[in-house]
Protein backbone atom coordinates (compact mmCIF):
# COMPACT_ATOMS: atom_id res chain seq x y z
CA UNK A 1 0.00 0.00 0.00
CA UNK A 2 1.49 3.33 -1.00
CA UNK A 3 1.64 6.31 1.34
CA UNK A 4 -1.14 8.03 -0.65
CA UNK A 5 -3.45 5.00 -0.42
CA UNK A 6 -2.68 4.69 3.29
CA UNK A 7 -3.54 8.36 3.84
CA UNK A 8 -6.83 8.01 1.95
CA UNK A 9 -7.75 4.84 3.86
CA UNK A 10 -6.92 6.52 7.17
CA UNK A 11 -8.91 9.64 6.22
CA UNK A 12 -11.92 7.55 5.24
CA UNK A 13 -11.68 5.56 8.46
CA UNK A 14 -11.58 8.73 10.55
CA UNK A 15 -14.66 10.10 8.80
CA UNK A 16 -17.12 7.98 10.79
CA UNK A 17 -15.34 7.66 14.11
CA UNK A 18 -17.93 9.88 15.79
CA UNK A 19 -20.68 7.24 15.35
CA UNK A 20 -19.82 4.53 17.84
CA UNK A 21 -21.96 1.50 18.56
CA UNK A 22 -23.03 3.12 21.81
CA UNK A 23 -24.35 6.23 20.05
CA UNK A 24 -26.14 4.13 17.47
CA UNK A 25 -27.88 2.14 20.20
CA UNK A 26 -28.71 5.32 22.13
CA UNK A 27 -30.34 6.85 19.04
CA UNK A 28 -32.12 3.55 18.38
CA UNK A 29 -33.63 3.53 21.87
CA UNK A 30 -34.64 7.19 21.60
CA UNK A 31 -36.42 6.42 18.32
CA UNK A 32 -37.98 3.33 19.90
CA UNK A 33 -39.19 5.42 22.85
CA UNK A 34 -40.75 8.03 20.59
CA UNK A 35 -42.48 5.30 18.57
CA UNK A 36 -43.79 3.64 21.75
CA UNK A 37 -45.09 7.03 22.90
CA UNK A 38 -46.91 7.45 19.57
CA UNK A 39 -48.50 4.02 19.95
CA UNK A 40 -49.44 4.80 23.56
CA UNK A 41 -51.20 7.96 22.44
CA UNK A 42 -53.00 6.17 19.60
CA UNK A 43 -54.01 3.01 21.45
CA UNK A 44 -54.58 4.19 25.02
CA UNK A 45 -55.04 7.96 25.27
CA UNK A 46 -57.40 8.54 22.34
CA UNK A 47 -59.87 5.72 23.15
CA UNK A 48 -60.09 6.96 26.74
CA UNK A 49 -60.59 10.56 25.53
CA UNK A 50 -57.54 11.99 27.31
CA UNK A 51 -56.82 14.15 24.26
CA UNK A 52 -58.92 15.60 21.49
CA UNK A 53 -58.18 14.51 17.94
CA UNK A 54 -56.55 17.89 17.19
CA UNK A 55 -54.14 17.59 20.11
CA UNK A 56 -53.32 14.00 19.14
CA UNK A 57 -52.63 15.07 15.55
CA UNK A 58 -50.33 17.84 16.77
CA UNK A 59 -48.48 15.37 19.02
CA UNK A 60 -48.12 12.87 16.15
CA UNK A 61 -46.69 15.54 13.87
CA UNK A 62 -44.29 16.82 16.54
CA UNK A 63 -43.08 13.32 17.43
CA UNK A 64 -42.67 12.44 13.76
CA UNK A 65 -40.55 15.55 13.23
CA UNK A 66 -38.40 14.53 16.21
CA UNK A 67 -37.91 11.06 14.72
CA UNK A 68 -37.09 12.48 11.30
CA UNK A 69 -34.56 14.88 12.83
CA UNK A 70 -32.80 12.06 14.68
CA UNK A 71 -32.70 9.88 11.57
CA UNK A 72 -31.33 12.66 9.39
CA UNK A 73 -28.84 13.85 12.01
CA UNK A 74 -27.34 10.51 13.00
CA UNK A 75 -28.02 7.87 10.37
CA UNK A 76 -27.60 10.23 7.41
CA UNK A 77 -24.62 11.87 9.20
CA UNK A 78 -25.93 15.43 8.83
CA UNK A 79 -24.99 16.18 12.43
CA UNK A 80 -21.33 15.71 11.56
CA UNK A 81 -21.35 18.04 8.53
CA UNK A 82 -20.36 21.68 8.38
CA UNK A 83 -22.95 24.27 9.39
CA UNK A 84 -23.29 25.62 5.84
CA UNK A 85 -24.49 22.30 4.48
CA UNK A 86 -26.85 21.82 7.41
CA UNK A 87 -28.40 25.25 6.84
CA UNK A 88 -28.63 24.63 3.10
CA UNK A 89 -30.73 21.53 3.77
CA UNK A 90 -32.72 22.51 6.87
CA UNK A 91 -33.77 26.08 6.05
CA UNK A 92 -35.51 25.26 2.74
CA UNK A 93 -37.36 22.43 4.48
CA UNK A 94 -38.55 24.81 7.21
CA UNK A 95 -39.76 27.31 4.62
CA UNK A 96 -41.45 24.54 2.63
CA UNK A 97 -43.34 23.30 5.68
CA UNK A 98 -44.26 26.88 6.59
CA UNK A 99 -45.57 27.69 3.11
CA UNK A 100 -47.54 24.44 2.84
CA UNK A 101 -49.16 25.08 6.22
CA UNK A 102 -50.04 28.64 5.14
CA UNK A 103 -51.60 27.30 1.94
CA UNK A 104 -53.66 24.80 3.93
CA UNK A 105 -54.84 27.50 6.34
CA UNK A 106 -55.64 29.91 3.51
CA UNK A 107 -57.39 27.16 1.55
CA UNK A 108 -59.61 26.38 4.52
CA UNK A 109 -60.32 30.09 5.00
CA UNK A 110 -61.37 30.51 1.39
CA UNK A 111 -63.39 27.30 1.44
CA UNK A 112 -65.27 28.30 4.59
CA UNK A 113 -65.86 31.85 3.33
CA UNK A 114 -67.64 30.74 0.12
CA UNK A 115 -71.37 30.08 0.53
Amino acid sequence: MSAHEHAIAHEHHGEHETMSKGKIWRVFFILLGVTVLEFFIALYCLPHAWFSQEVANFLYIALTIVKAAYIVAYFMHLKFEKIGLILAIVLPMIFLIYFVSLMIIEGNHLLLGVK
